[in-house]
């Protein structure tokens, strides 16, 4: 089997790291050319001028709103980004404005530069974007982001709801990794070994560190944006969303369906986690005491979420995607199996 690897070239972490956009715009040879940073209200209000400050006189900068994660939306700000036939894509903000940065820059052919500034999930360093109409709840081949530039002054100040979330979408690397391991098993899938232990150092490296992240200081911050961009990196390797998403992930997006804007994607992956773990024979005990520290909730009606949609969810994990083999099987759970399957690891009461 071949498979191309795409990395990103330049990848900065550290405090006032925003100030490296003006070496990397040069080094990307975009000086004097046009630039879109594709960004959210929010962000460019609060460091819109900070970005623009750091890129002033170098690049012709027009900002463009990421509005809605959509298929649809993303065509329409490609074309209206193709308008100023620019040499660089920025996407400046969380999932939603790199996500969108990535399909303009995979549609335009030039190179992105993702400058997250929240570190709620692992698509800051990854080659796949989540955009909804698609048919399926999941990610699609964009553009493997150039270089990353990472403020911590400025992703730690983040709500730290979203800073959980993003440990608990490294925690999933536990059972996404079994599961790869299962369907290479069982199936002969491709199992990339170097991918696979990269995505799990990153989820051992925030457990570790749990309580400190937890609380949102800026040194545990710091150890969560490695580990966000290292599982970045496996799935770049792995040519695939594999070594990042499993069980867990297809219990979340089916949550989505059921239940969709309840509870942040890694609260969701966190809890699926936990179960899948369960399945898989594993510690979930130790799982559950990791996200506890984190300040994740570890109860669905905490996110609020019914039994019954957990339940739900359990038993619809596994069609989603079927080409992608899981513990859950080809067949899935029957409803009695879910509900004890969620009431042993007390996700349900």
């Amino acid at each position: 089997m071949l498979h191309s690897i795409e990395l990103p070239s330049r990848i900065i972490i550290g405090s006032n790291a925003l100030r490296s956009l003006r070496e990397l715009v040069e080094a990307f040879g975009a000086r004097g050319a046009a630039a879109v940073v594709i960004t959210g209200p929010n962000v460019w209000r609060k460091y819109g001028e900070r970005l623009r400050s750091v890129l002033e006189d170098v690049v012709e900068l027009e900002a463009l709103e990421a509005r809605e994660p959509s298929v649809d939306y993303a065509e329409r700000l490609s074309s209206e980004a193709a308008e100023r036939s620019p040499r660089l894509v920025i996407g400046f903000g969380g999932g939603k404005s790199v996500d969108l940065a990535k399909y303009v820059a995979h549609k335009l052919g030039v190179p992105l530069i993702s400058v997250p500034t929240s570190p709620s999930h692992d698509g800051i360093a990854s080659p796949f974007a989540s955009l909804r109409g698609l048919n399926k709840p999941f990610s699609v081949r964009s553009a493997t982001p150039a270089a990353i530039v990472a403020d911590i002054d400025i992703i730690a100040s983040a709500p730290l709801r979203l800073i959980r979330a993003g440990a608990g979408d490294l925690v999933a690397k536990l059972t996404a990794i079994r599961d790869w391991r299962l369907a290479h098993r069982l199936k002969g899938e491709y199992y990339g070994e170097y991918a696979a232990k990269l995505a799990l150092l990153s989820a051992k490296h925030v457990m570790e560190y749990a309580a400190e992240i937890g609380r949102g200081s800026k040194e545990a911050v710091r150890v969560l944006v490695e580990g966000l961009v290292s599982s970045g990196v496996a799935m770049c390797i792995a040519g695939s969303t594999r070594p990042a998403s499993g069980s867990e992930h297809l219990f979340s997006h089916a949550l989505d369906l059921l239940a969709p804007g309840r509870a942040l994607h890694g609260e969701q992956v966190a809890l699926g986690t936990i179960m899948m773990m369960y399945l898989h024979g594993g510690d979930w005990r130790q799982v559950r005491k990791t996200l506890m520290k984190l300040g994740l909730p570890v109860r669905a009606r905490d996110l609020g979420i019914d039994d019954e949609t957990v339940i739900k969810a359990l038993t619809m994990a596994h069609k989603l995607r079927p080409e992608r083999y899981t513990i859950l099987g080809e067949t899935g759970l029957t409803w009695e199996a879910a509900e004890r399957l969620a009431r042993v690891t007390g996700v349900i009461d």
